[in-house]
């Protein structure tokens, strides 16, 4: 039984301390980021070129919505009978 300690002696220095709460939360939070960049723009050749479109496609719909809205009449399409 005594024949284990002695190799345990150097163990202690091999010990690793964790890091305090925030910094491990930091690291965390910036893991996460980096993953969910990675997750939007797999398989995205230009992805400046997707954000652009997805920022256009917002204005068009808020657009879309703002003039409906306030038009008062009622809706998008007209028909003429004659």
């Amino acid at each position: 039984m005594g024949l284990c300690l002695p190799c345990l002696g150097g163990a202690a220095e091999d010990v690793v301390e964790t890091p305090d709460p925030e910094i491990k939360r930091r690291q965390l939070a910036e893991a996460a980021e980096k993953r969910q960049m990675e997750a939007t723009s797999r398989g995205v050749k230009n992805p400046y070129s997707v954000e652009q479109k997805k920022k256009k496609q917002e204005e068009m719909e808020k657009q879309i919505a703002s003039s409906s809205s306030g038009g008062g009449g009622g809706g998008g399409l007209r028909w003429q009978v004659g």
